[in-house]
């Protein structure tokens, strides 16, 4: 069915680009501004269809590759910290750490269970466990907070307004600044795609609307006539309940340029409405590409990866980087596991806490 569909819309594609003014001829010189933006945006849409399609195809293979290569070392990691946390848990009891040092031991564990709570690389018992530990420190902090604001309200000073106004302004940091921008600019992304997928959905039901309003078979006496509306229906049918507006806008093309019998260009309005569903069209096969990188390229620096390539599909490329992801995992791995070995003993959690490696 795909690969029929397919070579509809490469019919399609070809019979619209046949009735646009060819490239030899003086007139096309011509072309109106509108008309070589609603080129443009024909042709960034092939290019879309295609990247969307080969990333489909390769999905398979890439979770596949990922799963094997670097599951099992991130099951380890996980596993080793694990340890780490039950390790250093029962020093606190066995070991006589000061003050400070249980202090700072008490905050690698949290951090641990932090990091810990809710993996999916941890069986049912660790992670009952890991979520006791999270619980615990939870109700800890909890206690302590509410302690000590209490005891800053029984000796609270006169309040400084100004002062108060000016550590907002400093705790706005750069680093804030940017985060909230880069936030900003994400929702401004989504709004577009929201009005993209309700532009999209509009122009469906208008455009197979509009198709089946004049090629509707019951309507044509001639036989021949009634058997190509017939299969020009059921293409539209098929885009329709796909939701392929650029195959019916395409075919809205084939369909009106065949009725008027003429090679008549498109009017303003017209125009102006292929332009905003095309663009809509865009926008949500954009957001497709994106939902499925994100589901196959788990890794930041994959990620990365792909934007810098503008989200051209380069399957060595991004298996380059899973293999580095890889290494880097069973590196962070060896270094966690000789920590390990060193909080087994008091000696050697000492040293930790001595150097601040803890």
């Amino acid at each position: 069915m795909q690969a029929r569909h397919n070579s509809h819309i490469v019919l399609c594609v070809r019979s619209f680009m046949s009735l646009l003014p060819k490239t030899t001829a003086p007139t096309v010189l011509e072309v109106s501004p509108q008309h070589r933006k609603l080129n443009r945006l024909i042709d960034e849409i092939e290019q879309q269809k295609a990247l969307l399609a080969a990333w489909q195809q390769a999905q398979d293979q890439i979770r596949a590759y990922s799963q094997k290569a670097i599951m099992p070392a991130y099951r380890d990691l996980y596993t080793t910290l694990y340890e780490q946390m039950q390790t250093l848990w029962n020093s606190l009891t066995l070991y006589r750490l000061s003050k400070t040092d249980t202090a700072t031991v008490e905050d690698k564990i949290q951090a641990l269970a932090r990091l810990l709570q809710g993996s999916r690389m941890l069986n049912q018992q660790q992670s009952d466990e890991v979520d006791k530990m999270y619980g615990y420190y939870q109700q800890a902090n909890e206690y302590a907070k509410k302690k000590s604001n209490k005891k800053e309200t029984s000796f609270e000073a006169p309040e400084n307004k100004d002062a108060k106004v000016d550590d907002e302004f400093e705790d706005w940091d750069s680093d804030q600044y940017q985060q909230a921008k880069e936030q900003a600019k994400l929702k401004r992304q989504q709004d577009k795609l929201v009005q993209a997928e309700k532009m999209v959905n509009q122009s469906l039901k208008t455009v197979y609307l509009k198709i089946a309003s004049i090629i509707h078979p019951d309507r044509e006496p001639d036989e021949a006539k009634k058997a190509e509306k017939t299969e020009l229906l059921q293409r539209a049918n098929e885009a329709y309940e796909q939701e392929d507006l650029f195959f019916l806008l395409k075919l809205q093309l084939e369909v009106e340029q065949s009725k008027n019998g003429s090679n008549k260009g498109l009017s303003t309005e017209q125009v102006k409405f292929y332009q905003q569903a095309l663009e809509a069209q865009s926008q949500s096969l954009k957001k497709q590409i994106q939902e499925l990188i994100d589901s196959l390229v788990w890794s930041n620096k994959a990620k990365i990866a792909v934007q810098k390539s503008k989200g051209q599909l380069n399957i060595e490329q991004l298996y380059k980087q899973i293999d580095a992801d890889v290494s880097a995992v069973k590196q962070q791995l060896k270094a966690e596991k000789q920590r390990l070995m060193y909080m087994g003993k008091e000696s050697g959690l000492e040293m930790l806490l001595e150097h601040g490696v803890l």
